[in-house]
């Protein structure tokens, strides 16, 4: 009896009961792959980067000794802070790009059914997976605690802030990668399991807090009922709590606005608990399909089968009616625009589209009635999110046109065609603008609405048309050439993610910091105007709300952040500075264009 007591301890001890052999074997596999090294060795560097110039901006080597200590806490209070809150976001893409392919690789590559012949169960194919990828980020994390522990020798930063940021960061990875992993078990494509995701937590975390709070100030009279309603709405939306977090230990006494303190030992509680559900949820799900490829059923569900009996009587009565489509023109250009612009079905594609304009006129009802439709600001708003979203659907996009191809094994086919590669190259780009149309069609539909009732001036449809071309040319450019170069969907996507991310955040933070150390800032005023955040916000502040709908093109006034001496406020110098930055960036998307053309026939296999 003791005997099999001691056995049953000994199994519940060992974690391979939890993760299976599946744990292992990705182990095996990320450590030989270079670019987990190459991850932490980038993670770190980044890291290290922001450090020193945070260390350089906090403390002054000139004074007296007393100041130069008394400087030591406001410095180790900056640096923690700034490790916590780059690590708190950084951990979370990881998380979200290392998950998206957890599932979908197994279940595509025909292997998941063979797993579920032997003794491994979906709790462990599940488990093994999310754990394997979590242990690196856990890694990235490990990284940074030595210097969090060094730093707060300096004094200002209690213990209980560090390891409370550390568990909101946990949770929150592990709810990013959780759902991440959720969407990979019906995408076959990294890239929208990663668009999935990030639109997801985008709505859980953004606009569900926002509409709440928004109609609750609408229609509650009250002022507390809104305040607590607002505390049970963000009590699960990690960015507000590291950020009450952080604002707690800086000044304690902003704890007592809250009618509902913002605890993390619940927040923490409620996200585990989410990603319980999900994980149970994806299990069931790994099951079913991993029994359908056992048993030679390969369909992932009974509506696709449904979907490709339709598609067949489709094709027939077409056949039977004699109704061929023939190619005109260029047959890359001819395919990419009967392409669905979305995949899915059409009735999902439709719903989704119904759900968008029902969320975006609730946001109109909303400040209609608090009177903001009037007011620069709130354009701004509206510009910005059709625009970020523009930038990410186009740097995704552009990145999948070639390397689709690749993993379908086409890509060989369609260039041993007597099509040339300008036509083909010509073809993925009339492709990209296509899918990404809708979006600017938004942006569009919401500057002819309220240039119809005069709460934005015409002059900006100009500016974001110049806005947007260089936007799509540049990303496209890129795209193709991350695509034309590397094998996977997902190198592409990143790769292009990375190009964006360093010329409009990187930098531009890089050089504030370096501008707060050197007290010079023509450099970064001058960089920052090629920004398309930057320059978005500009020309609604200076063409939206009532006040300038009205006004000459003479009399508007925008606020570019010009160096000293200079004065760029005026409508011309605005038009000015657009087109430069329009043929600035044109000409490097050109150039990335060219660059893919060449590489159309290299490494084609």
């Amino acid at each position: 009896m003791n005997i099999g007591l001691s056995k049953s301890v000994r199994y519940i001890l060992k974690p391979s009961w939890l993760t299976g052999p599946i744990f292992d074997k990705e182990l095996r596999v990320s450590s030989r792959r270079r670019r987990n090294y190459v991850l932490r060795s980038a993670y770190l560097a980044i890291l290290t980067v922001f450090v020193v110039l945070v260390w350089h901006t906090m403390v002054r080597f000139q004074g007296a000794a007393a100041y130069r200590i008394s400087q030591m806490s406001v410095a180790g209070l900056a640096i923690i802070t700034t490790i916590i809150m780059f690590q708190f976001v950084a951990t979370q893409l990881i998380a979200v790009v290392m998950l998206s392919t957890s599932i979908s690789d197994e279940i595509y590559n025909r292997t998941l059914g063979v797993l579920m012949t032997t003794p491994i169960n979906s709790f462990q194919i599940v488990m093994g997976k999310l754990f394997s990828k979590l242990l690196q980020i856990i890694l990235l994390l490990a990284i940074s605690l030595p210097l969090l522990a060094t730093v707060r020798v300096f004094g200002g930063v209690p213990w209980n802030y560090v390891i409370s940021s550390v568990c909101i960061t946990l949770t929150a990875v592990i709810f990013a990668g959780v759902l991440s992993l959720y969407f990979s078990i019906s995408a076959r494509r990294a890239y929208v399991v990663i668009l999935k995701t990030l639109f997801t937590l985008g709505i859980i975390y953004l606009f569900i807090p926002i509409m709440v709070v928004l109609v609750s100030q609408s229609f509650v009279p009250t002022i507390r009922q809104p305040l607590m309603l607002f505390s049970i709405v963000m009590l699960p939306n990690p960015f507000v709590v590291m950020q009450f977090n952080t604002a707690a230990m800086m000044s304690p006494g902003a704890v007592g606005i809250m009618p509902i303190p913002l605890s993390w030992p619940i927040h923490c509680v409620v996200m585990l608990g989410a990603s319980v559900f999900l994980l149970a949820w994806s299990m069931r799900i790994v099951r079913r399909v991993a029994l359908r490829q056992a048993t030679g059923q390969l369909d992932l569900a009974t509506k696709n089968r449904k979907k490709k009996k339709l598609s067949l009587k489709t094709t027939k009565s077409e056949g039977q009616s004699g109704l061929i489509r023939r190619v005109k023109g260029s047959p890359v250009v001819w395919k990419e625009l009967r392409a669905p612009i979305i995949q899915g079905s059409r009735k999902k594609n439709i719903i989704g589209l119904a759900i968008t304009i029902i969320a975006l006129l609730i946001t109109y009802a909303v400040n209609m009635k608090e009177k903001l439709l009037d007011e620069d600001f709130t354009h701004i708003a509206y510009t910005l999110v059709f625009v970020i979203i523009g930038l990410i659907t186009n740097i995704v996009l552009s990145a999948t046109t070639i390397t689709t191809e690749k993993e379908t094994r086409s890509w060989p086919i369609l260039l041993a065609t007597s099509m040339s590669d300008w036509q083909i190259l010509i073809g993925k780009a009339v492709g990209v603008f296509r899918r990404c149309l809708p979006i600017w069609l938004l942006l569009a539909g919401h500057l002819i609405l309220f240039i119809t009732v005069r709460y934005i001036h015409p002059i900006a449809v100009v500016h974001l048309a110049i806005l947007v071309t260089w936007i799509v040319v540049f990303l496209s450019g890129s795209g193709l050439y991350f695509s034309a170069r590397l094998k996977r969907t997902t190198s592409a996507v990143v790769a292009n993610f990375a190009l964006a991310l360093t010329l409009w955040a990187v930098i531009p933070l890089l050089l504030g910091l370096v501008a707060t150390i050197t007290y010079e800032s023509d450099i970064l005023e001058a960089y920052i105007l090629t920004n398309p955040v930057v320059q978005t916000v500009v020309i609604m502040d200076g063409a939206g709300g009532s006040h300038n709908a009205t006004r000459n093109l003479s009399r508007l006034n925008y606020e570019w952040p010009s160096p000293s001496g200079s004065n760029w406020n005026s409508i011309r110098s605005t038009t000015s500075i657009l087109f430069i930055t329009m043929l600035i960036y044109m000409s490097m998307g050109l150039l990335f264009a060219w660059r893919a053309k060449c590489r159309f026939r290299r490494n084609i296999f």
